[in-house]
């Protein structure tokens, strides 16, 4: 699958998973060092959301609005990931306040190449958001065709939003 990276067309390694797929086997760092595998994000309909570099202008913004948005999903869990390292990311939530969601390191690139998300020539992961279900099957999936440009908030939280509807009714 393709992607652009200021308009110049990049490669994914491979095709990311689709809606109706299971999340794929993967290990990813939490903030004090643990490990946090496929099998512990299982459980909880959880929003992913993955982003190139936590230290820069697009993946702030969109990383501080989905921390404002978990307010209003008590029962969803959300994650944001990047291959930075724990240390950048502790050090960003520090300095933006973020409390309300999880940041996870892929720093080793296992979330990456399992759901085929890594742009080898960028050396970055692409930026997505998929919701699961808390069987851990993907019910949605946004790959954000221009790497610089902010995913549709709108589409995605819309589809959070009937999801964790079911859940109360």
């Amino acid at each position: 699958m393709k992607i652009t990276i200021n308009g110049k067309e990049e490669s994914m390694f491979g095709n990311p998973p689709e809606v109706g797929e299971q999340l794929p086997k993967f290990k990813l760092e939490d903030a004090d060092g643990n490990k946090v595998k496929t099998a512990d994000i299982i459980g909880r309909i959880t929003l992913i959301s993955t982003v190139p570099d936590i230290d820069t202008p697009v993946c702030s913004v969109e990383t501080r609005k989905f921390n404002q948005e978990a307010d209003k999903f008590p029962d969803v869990r959300f994650l944001t990931i990047s291959n930075n390292t724990i240390e950048q990311q502790k050090n960003w939530c520090a300095a933006q306040g973020v409390e309300n969601l999880q940041m996870l390191s892929d720093e080793s690139l296992s979330l990456g190449y399992a759901m085929k998300l890594y742009l080898p020539n960028f050396g970055a992961l692409a930026r997505t958001i998929f919701i699961v279900d808390a069987t851990g099957k993907i019910i949605y999936r946004q790959v954000v065709p221009e790497i610089g440009n902010e995913p549709d908030y709108d589409d995605a939280l819309n589809a959070l939003k009937k999801v964790a509807q079911r859940i109360d009714d």
